[in-house]
């Protein structure tokens, strides 16, 4: 399967080609990571592309490196401006690679974004790292409607000491603690490949695409700032 590693995973053939575009019968289908830059009406975006034959699913995090910070900006603005951004990258990711299935993600704030526009997006699963359930210290503000919001599978893994609070199961939800992790789910990324890697197994046997392990990149560390 193909994964976004750095700024962001997905499965993508590597080309320097702009998103969109179809890509080049002769790019490599290795692990090979290229830059691309993706112009949105907020303004450019960038991701890294990993590459991988014949992906069963589309994975896209939003570690994509937003357009609001590329132009330097250190807040991304109101929700609904967050949400139209990301669903514009989504539309223009998802051209390279018609019919297959997305899986999107974030962490922290990157993963309530992807909870709200899952239905907008068509997604078929929610991977939600870090899901901040309520301010710190504020229970009575949950935002666990917005876990629900995604009207499909969601994955939630957390600390167990994460200071946002941890969501609880429920229908299509999931949630994995992780013992001893708080909210940058420092030193977590073997714990998290595993947990997500076998959550995605389970997701292609369900489509029917046979039991074959998908490949999850290696961990290179969560970026700080608003979005995940």
């Amino acid at each position: 399967m193909r994964t976004w590693t750095g700024s962001t995973s997905g499965p993508w053939r590597s080309s320097g080609s702009t998103p969109g575009s179809a890509p080049p019968r002769s790019a490599p289908a290795t692990g090979t990571l290229r830059g691309v830059r993706i112009s949105t009406g907020a303004g450019p975006a960038r991701a890294e592309l990993d590459a991988a034959e014949d992906p069963p699913v589309l994975l896209v995090l939003t570690r994509v490196v937003q357009p609001y910070r590329v132009r330097g900006a250190r807040a991304p603005g109101s929700a609904a401006r967050q949400d139209e951004a990301w669903l514009e990258l989504i539309g223009k990711l998802r051209r390279r690679f018609p019919g297959v299935p997305l899986v999107q993600g974030g962490r922290s704030n990157g993963a309530r974004v992807a909870c709200r526009t899952a239905r907008a997006a068509s997604a078929l699963a929610v991977l939600a790292l870090a899901f901040p359930l309520h301010p710190p210290g504020r229970p009575d503000r949950s935002r666990a409607a917005e876990l629900a919001e995604a009207g499909t599978d969601v994955l939630v893994v957390n600390g167990a000491n994460d200071p946002f609070g941890i969501p609880e199961a429920a229908g299509a939800i999931r949630v994995v603690v992780l013992p001893g992790a708080a909210h940058a789910l420092a030193g977590q990324g073997g714990a998290i490949r595993r947990v997500v890697g076998s959550w995605l197994g389970e997701l292609l046997l369900a489509l029917g695409a046979g039991p074959r392990k998908p490949r999850l990149a290696p961990t290179r560390g969560w970026p700080s700032g608003a979005v995940g």
